[in-house]
């Protein structure tokens, strides 16, 4: 069947014996972030080509932060992450392609990618697309997070309408990611961090002469990967993951680095506590940089000073030199000619700071975990305790900084935005922006079971907090006027309330509706595992944390289903790729090539 439809594509019998390469394209014509993704794929396929390899491009969801957040509100932008990891999957594991080239953009494209990776197991390269280029207005240099940050100011009346549309008509003057240290720019360092991505390829500016020259590289690398058949889990080590976490801590990158990477590593079947990861490394690694929105140094000037390759070299005696990369080298060889900049990526010895700039706080209020960003200023609090006003949602919380409801000394709780009660982890970012421009940022303290855009760089927030309040938290129980103390230095965060009082409040509670129906959301609800689980969807494997094998333990393929009722035969043409070893459609024994429900084996 395949040399049928790939015959009517103008492949040969020559063409059908060659590595088979999905170019995974993320993109839609909805955002500028992987606009210019489409322009990259002829020559891409071309590289791959050259280097004795076939390409087919393969489309996944495409969803960008400030688009896709319109919706429900922002309830899409997590669940999206793990879409993409299975339309991934569905494309290439159903085709049995032999590897991929990940064309990553936009936040939830690289980790949804690195997960796909993880639970296929083909080689996979992830080239990071690039960062946007940004503008000028009223003379000063302005991207896309001072469009983030100015428009709590519209509330508060501290700029016009106006104003902000001409700043949001300059900001972004091209393709590509937001160009600062968010979630994005963290996530393409971490692939290169963690080896999935070929050393010195991030960051780049879009379209620019690095990211061209990274294109063609993976295009020519992927084919030998094939044929050394180096996979991801191979690559996904437990020192690949130390490594990238050393790393995000390095440059105060995106919390929503945490649950990203304990996905993959979920996917990948590594048995790593990233979350521990984080605590454990926090007070060992410091900051050697400060991009936007952690400093004023531009992703331009981090790139021209050695980029992701360039921090390495200066981490190296805090990582694994030892772990593998795809380019087939270990990260000790391919640090070892990096040059770097010490101005702007500054040595260990002398580091911009010696906090950490990401901390996961725990307490009576966050049995499990949530999460904290320090500014390299730490120009915070690091202690507070105050009376908690409570709100249920980020419009309530932005109405309520907006008559002045809050007040110095308040502690706001947003809470049932988490990943069940939302459902998906809605977007708290706009209350951040709304008590920032009621000037209320370093005079309140704010705590969420919502996520943060990787934007949001200022004021005492802590946000991801689990268990989250819809599912019986303690964030859920809190009331008006409950005080709550926090203590940075010491990773606390309490609610002075007796455990019996809590225990009748929870009893109060309304049972956690169920969504019904087939919509993602309602699937999403389902069939969710906690954050530390990644917030994959595993929920009821061993607690919400699946366990080694990831996907292909968790979810075997069952008797009988499609992945079983055609087995590849050796040497036919129609099936020149066999099942490959460890793939989904091995997970379950064959049945043979026929089967009750497709007696023909055609589908």
């Amino acid at each position: 069947m395949r040399r049928a439809q790939w015959s009517a594509l103008g492949l040969t019998d020559a063409d059908l014996e060659k590595p088979k390469i999905a170019i995974v394209n993320s993109s839609s014509q909805l955002a500028s972030c992987f606009s210019h993704l489409d322009q990259i794929v002829a020559p891409l396929k071309r590289a791959i080509e050259d280097a004795g390899g076939i390409a087919f491009e393969v489309r996944t969801a495409a969803p960008s932060d400030a688009i896709t957040s319109a919706g429900a509100a922002g309830q899409y932008i997590l669940p999206s992450r793990d879409l993409i990891a299975s339309d991934i999957e569905v494309a290439v594991e159903g085709a049995l392609l032999d590897g991929m080239v990940c064309l990553a953009s936009c936040d939830k494209t690289t980790p949804g990618q690195l997960m796909a990776a993880g639970r296929l197991n083909i080689p996979t390269i992830v080239i990071g697309c690039g960062y946007q280029p940004s503008g000028v207005y009223a003379g000063e240099a302005v991207d896309f997070e001072d469009i983030f940050r100015f428009a709590g100011h519209v509330n508060a009346g501290r700029m016009t309408v106006d104003e902000l549309g001409e700043m949001s008509r300059c900001a972004v003057t091209g393709p590509g990611v937001c160009a600062g240290m968010g979630t994005a720019n963290s996530m393409h360092l971490a692939a290169e961090a963690l080896g999935m991505a070929l050393p010195g390829t991030t960051p780049v500016l879009a379209l620019g002469p690095a990211m061209w020259d990274a294109v063609d590289r993976a295009g020519e690398r992927i084919v030998r990967l094939v044929e050394e058949d180096l996979k991801p889990r191979s690559v996904l080590t437990t020192g690949a993951f130390t490594n990238a976490v050393t790393a995000i801590l390095a440059v105060s990158g995106s919390v929503n680095c945490l649950k990203h990477l304990q996905a993959i590593a979920i996917e990948a079947g590594t048995e790593v506590d990233v979350y521990r990861l984080f605590e454990d490394l926090a007070p060992k690694v410091p900051l050697l940089t400060d991009v936007k929105p952690n400093g004023n140094t531009q992703i331009t000037a981090f790139e021209a000073a050695g980029g992701t390759l360039g921090l390495l070299k200066q981490l190296a005696p805090l990582l694994d030199l030892s772990a593998p990369t795809v380019a087939g080298i270990t990260l000790g060889e391919a640090i070892s000619g990096a040059s770097v900049d010490p101005a702007v990526i500054r040595p260990l010895d002398a580091p911009l700071a010696t906090h950490p700039g990401i901390v996961v706080m725990r307490g009576s209020l966050a049995p499990e975990g949530a999460v904290l960003k320090r500014t390299v200023a730490d120009d915070a609090p690091l202690s507070f305790r105050g009376p908690a006003k409570v709100v249920h949602s980020r419009e309530e919380g932005v109405a309520a900084a907006k008559a002045g409801r809050f007040t110095a000394g308040d502690v706001v709780v947003l809470t049932g935005l988490g990943l069940r009660g939302s459902p998906g982890m809605g977007l708290t970012s706009a209350l951040m922006f709304a008590i920032d421009g009621a000037g209320l940022s370093t005079s309140v303290a704010v705590i969420t079971d919502g996520q943060m855009s990787g934007l949001v760089n200022g004021g005492l927030v802590i946000a991801e907090v689990s268990p989250e309040g819809a599912a019986g938290g303690p964030l859920g129980l809190v009331r008006d006027g409950d005080l709550i103390s926090i203590d940075v230095n010491g990773r606390r965060v309490d609610l002075a309330v007796e455990p019996a009082e809590l225990d009748a409040r929870r009893a109060e509670l309304p049972p956690l509706r169920v969504p019904a129906g087939c919509g993602w959301l309602s699937v999403y609800a389902r069939t969710v595992a906690s954050l530390g689980a990644g917030a994959t969807l595993t929920a009821g494997a061993a607690g919400g944390r699946a366990p080694a094998g990831s996907f292909a333990q968790t979810v075997p393929a069952p008797t009988g289903s499609i992945a079983q009722t055609v087995p590849a035969r050796t040497g036919s043409i129609a099936q020149t790729v066999p099942a490959r070893t460890g793939s989904i459609a091995q997970t379950a024994p064959s049945i043979g090539p026929e089967s009750a429900n497709d007696p023909d084996g055609v589908g």
